[in-house]
C-alpha cells in the first residue's frame, strides 16, 4: 500500500520557502522539522541551490543546523526577506502579508483577522485602513448561530475585506 502525496511544483516549493522566510522574518516560529521538509520538497520539485541538499538531508540529531542552512538556501535563491527597520512600517508590512494569506486562502480568515486585530491594529493604534478587518475579527470571534448569518458568510466577508485592504496598498509597501 502506498500513500501518495500531491507532488509539489517548482513554483509551489519556492512559494513555501518564501512563506517560511517571511514568517521567520516577522518573528514567527517555524519548526526545524518544517524547514527541513521545505528543503526536501524543494529538492524533489527541482529547485537548485548549493545548500538545499544539505538542508533536505539533515538527520534528527542535526536539526539545530536547519535554521542556518535554511537562511543559506534563501540567500542562494535570492528569497531572503527583511522587514522594514521602522517598527510601524514593519507592522504594516506584516498586515499586508497576513491579509494576502487571508485573500489567497492559505490562512483561515478567523485566524488571520484575529492576528491583525490583536497583534497589528492594536500596535498601530487601530488605523481606519484596518477597521474592516478588525470588525471581521470581532464578528468571527463572537459569532453565534442565532445571528442569522453563517460563519461561511462571515469568512467570505473577511476574505473580501482582506482583498479590499490589499487593493489600497501603497506601491512602496511591496509584497
Amino acid at each position: 500500500m502506498s500513500i501518495e502525496k500531491n507532488a509539489m511544483t517548482h513554483d509551489d516549493a519556492l512559494g513555501q520557502l518564501t512563506h517560511f522566510a517571511r514568517a521567520r522574518a516577522f518573528g514567527r516560529h517555524v519548526g526545524t522539522d518544517r524547514l527541513i521538509q521545505a528543503g526536501l520538497d524543494a529538492l524533489i520539485a527541482g529547485v537548485e541551490s548549493p545548500s538545499l541538499a544539505m538542508l533536505a538531508g539533515l538527520l534528527r540529531n542535526e536539526e539545530p543546523e536547519a535554521p542556518q542552512l535554511f537562511d543559506q538556501v534563501l540567500d542562494e535563491l535570492g528569497l531572503r526577506f527583511q522587514p522594514p527597520a521602522d517598527p510601524r512600517a514593519a507592522k504594516w508590512a506584516l498586515a499586508y502579508w497576513v491579509a494576502g494569506q487571508i485573500a489567497d486562502g492559505s490562512l483561515d480568515p478567523a485566524v488571520g483577522t484575529r492576528h491583525i486585530w490583536a497583534d497589528i491594529a492594536y500596535d498601530l493604534g487601530y488605523p481606519t485602513e484596518l477597521e474592516p478587518l478588525v470588525h471581521c475579527a470581532l464578528d468571527l470571534d463572537g459569532w453565534e448561530e442565532a445571528w442569522g448569518v453563517s460563519i461561511e458568510e462571515l469568512n467570505r466577508k473577511a476574505v473580501e475585506a482582506a482583498k479590499q485592504f490589499l487593493s489600497m496598498r501603497p506601491a512602496e509597501a511591496g509584497a
